[in-house]
């Protein structure tokens, strides 16, 4: 028989995957033995590749096993990272495994940021690596012919997967050798090739001839739809492999019908039909002659045509001598019946027997889509109750300081400083008094110009490297196929254009944080001062010893015992509703199992209701209790108030003594909202850092891509012009910026981009939705205490529509 066809391997450049993966990993996973073991893996995967793809092959099933152990790792990982131009930019470079380039250029490749796209050549690989393994076998014995059945057959199944995935899986225009017509036709050699080796088996075993017809049929029908594909294709013919193997087919084809005749003859002969086998085997001898005469330098055909030959030579004879049968015309011969013993193996993965999947421990990135929106809802249920707490508190105490309560009540005497706003007094100078405040207040421009500087950065590569696509394209006008830079970032420069907007945002906090402080600044100073001086800048009254033990004046202190017990059980729940979690992530594999997607808002908001459901009953149930016992300060203190002794001093005193209740409460707001100001633009520092890494790798991954490129179609345009110089491709730029240690968030981070996140639950400052101040309770004649921001608009810090704000709230 013939020489069996084999298909040459493509070869690939080397690509890190270490760098870029380790980075995800690095950037999603918390550092921990999980995070250990999934870097452990992609040094693995990174080894697995450059053993399966980065050296030469051996024509042996260990060399096989490698490659279907990659394309199994590799169909498993597509779904655990994102792989994308955007995202995740991993640039896969592959030969053309047919071209074999000129003198004055190399062959052709393509280099594409896919996982698809090696995933195919990586196929295309297993399918010609098969494809020489059985050309190798040795087909005198039952194993080598049962191993080259087998590695047919999967090479067949394996460029027939290519020929119908390979345009969805590169969205774009791939190179010959992986067209969907090369490896259709490729699949049909192959195919041809198994039938071929049944046919071998069965002569071997001496099988009945009628069956050896049918097969040897089949095979020849194989060959010639190959022969077909492979000539009526516009590009496969001019490829120096296939000008090799168009004549091998047609001799194959050819040979196989004659072999087929043969045993058909035979058969005609056992049932006494001598002219049919004699005309059968006039038609095998001119099909061996018109082999012998064409493609003599491509199969031998001498061992066939002898045996023919001598057939047909006894059959005349005994038909001259003894049965002088008539010789039939062939057109008036009955077909030989085709039996296909063979199929094109499914590509169904695992390929390998032995696969054992390195990331087993990472979920599916659906999985972690889920998790991700699961944790945001529940910082969102989190921020919601806790604020709605803090909210309330806040009215509690802005409705107490407008009726200086309980300095009023302590202050009966007239003539000394109350308890309460002694102790108050003791709390600023605690924490720092105006130096800490004004500290915090002169670093913000600080952290905010840092963070404008490493986004303006980021930015500014992309626009660089959108600039030399956009030279590089009028350059080269159509043959510049490369998806425009100015699409490729359009996410990216989205995202970018959030952070600004975020930044822009934070600004206008720091101003109304600063106006805050310059509105107190001063009644702060006066309860930083020592006892003695506090108490001479307080204005003595009459006494109002007559109202000590008087009946309102307890019913007063004990509501206001009441609101301190309501205040204590607030910090006890908020307590309790930051600590619940709740982990969806078996939940979210069992339903993508199951039903191949995850129902995930019906899941989490099933969670959520489960575990915040009596939590959240408790917070209204507080929020009433408030409101009876503020109807109820309102009404005995309005007593109280008629009861007391105006004067010109006491309502100087009362007013003042307000003035300090209200400066502690707005130190407190006001330190608050710094702290988590600077603890704001740190964790911001470190997020637009990721974001600058990511413009970063994804600007240097399309630089090479376009390097790559720019070679190829400056070859092919003109092989002795040179390339665009190295100055049209600008560098990345890399501040030099350094960044202080950063705070960890409370909660996990809220997804505004999959994997580089604002701090989930966080407004600047979280000004105006824990500590706003409220609109007084006015009671007659006493001023009211300073007003609110206007009822539109209550919060003065930004907030985006629909959504809890940016920062972490502690």
């Amino acid at each position: 028989m013939a020489t069996f066809i084999s298909v040459p391997l493509k070869k690939s450049s080397e690509v890190d995957l270490v760098k870029p993966l380790s980075k995800f990993v690095t950037a999603t996973y918390p550092a921990g033995e999980e995070q250990a073991e999934h870097l452990r893996a992609v040094e693995e995967l990174s080894r697995l590749r450059k053993s399966a793809v980065g050296r030469p092959l051996d024509k042996h099933e260990s060399s096989l096993e490698l490659l279907l152990r990659y394309y199994d790792q590799l169909c498993a990982v597509e779904a655990k990272f994102p792989f994308s131009e955007v995202r995740l930019c991993l640039t896969f470079t592959w030969k053309d495994a047919f071209d074999k380039g000129s003198l004055f250029g190399g062959s052709v490749k393509l280099a594409l940021a896919s996982v698809g796209y090696e995933k195919t050549c990586v196929l295309f690989n297993i399918g010609a690596l098969a494809s020489q393994i059985a050309s190798e076998q040795n087909l005198d014995s039952d194993d080598g012919l049962k191993g080259a059945a087998k590695n047919y057959q999967l090479a067949s199944g394996a460029f027939g997967h290519i020929k119908d995935t390979v345009l969805s899986a590169l969205n774009r225009e791939p190179t010959v050798d992986i067209s969907p017509e090369t490896a259709g036709t490729l699949s049909q050699v192959m195919l041809a090739q198994a039938q071929e080796v049944f046919c071998i088996k069965a002569t071997s075993d001496k099988m009945k001839d009628a069956i050896i017809a049918k097969l040897a049929n089949q095979a020849a029908d194989f060959y010639g739809d190959a022969f077909k594909q492979c000539q009526y294709k516009e590009n496969l013919p001019k490829y120096f492999y296939f000008q090799e193997v168009l004549p091998v087919l047609a001799a194959k084809h050819c040979m196989l019908q004659a072999t087929a005749e043969l045993h058909q003859g035979t058969v005609a002969n056992q049932k006494k039909r001598f002219g049919e086998e004699i005309a059968r085997l006039q038609h095998a001898t001119e099909l061996v002659k018109t082999v012998g005469s064409r493609y003599d330098e491509y199969v031998n055909v001498k061992d066939l045509s002898d045996r023919i030959g001598r057939a047909l030579t006894a059959a005349k004879k005994d038909n001259d001598f003894i049965y002088h049968d008539r010789v039939p015309e062939l057109k008036d011969l009955e077909h030989i019946g085709k039996a296909s013993l063979v199929k094109a193996t499914p590509i169904q993965t695992p390929l390998s027997q032995k696969f054992t999947d390195l990331f087993e421990k990472m979920v599916p990135m659906a999985v972690q889509q889920s998790l991700t929106m699961s944790s945001q809802r529940r910082g969102d249920m989190v921020s919601r109750l806790v604020g709605s707490l803090r909210e309330s508190t806040n009215l509690c105490n802005g409705v107490l300081a407008s009726l200086n309560l309980p300095a009023a009540l302590e202050d009966l005497s007239g003539d000394s400083v109350p308890p309460s706003i002694l102790e108050k007094s003791r709390a600023v100078a605690s924490q720092g008094g105006l130096q800490s405040v004004e500290t915090l207040i002169r670093e913000l421009p600080e952290l905010m110009q840092r963070n404008r500087e490493i986004l303006d950065e980021s930015l500014k590569m992309l626009d660089d490297e959108e600039a030399t696509d956009t030279e590089l394209r009028a350059k080269f006008s159509q043959r510049w196929s490369r998806t425009p830079s100015a699409d490729l970032y359009k996410p990216l420069r989205a995202e970018g254009g959030k952070f600004r907007s975020t930044l822009d945002m934070a600004a206008q906090a720091d101003q109304t944080v600063r106006e805050r402080y310059n509105i107190h600044c001063e009644m702060i100073r006066l309860l930083c001062r020592p006892e003695n001086e506090l108490s001479d800048s307080i204005p003595s009254a009459n006494p109002m010893k007559t109202l000590q033990g008087s009946e309102v004046v307890n019913v007063l202190r004990a509501l206001l015992a009441q609101l301190d017990e309501m205040k204590r059980e607030r910090e006890a729940l908020e307590m309790e509703i930051k600590a619940v979690t709740f982990d969806l992530t078996a939940s979210f594999l069992t339903a993508l199992a199951q039903d191949g997607i995850i129902n995930d808002e019906a899941m989490i908001s099933g969670a959520i209701d489960s575990h915040y459901g009596a939590s959240s009953e408790r917070v209204q149930q507080s929020l009433r209790t408030q409101e009876e016992l503020l109807s109820k300060v309102q009404t005995a203190h309005q007593e109280f108030s008629a009861l007391k002794q105006s004067s010109g001093e006491a309502d100087e005193r009362e007013e003042l003594l307000k003035k300090l209740a209200a400066a502690h409460d707005s130190y407190t707001e006001i330190s608050s909202n710094l702290k988590e100001g600077t603890k704001f633009y740190n964790d911001l520092t470190e997020i637009l850092l990721r974001f600058q890494n990511k413009c970063s790798d994804i600007v240097f991954a399309h630089l090479c891509v376009c390097v790559c490129v720019c070679v190829c179609v400056s070859s092919r345009v003109s092989p002795g012009s040179p390339a665009p110089p190295l100055s049209m491709f600008r560098p990345i730029r890399r501040p030099t910026l350094q960044t202080p240690p950063l705070v960890p968030p409370l909660f996990p981070p809220l997804p505004q981009e999959p994997f580089y996140q604002m701090p989930m639950a966080y407004n600047p400052y979280m000004y105006g939705q824990y500590n706003v101040p409220y609109v007084p309770y006015q009671t007659p004649p006493q001023g009211g205490y300073p007003a609110a921001p206007p009822a539109q608009h209550p919060y003065p810090y930004p907030q985006q529509p629909g959504q809890q704000p940016y920062y972490p709230q502690q």
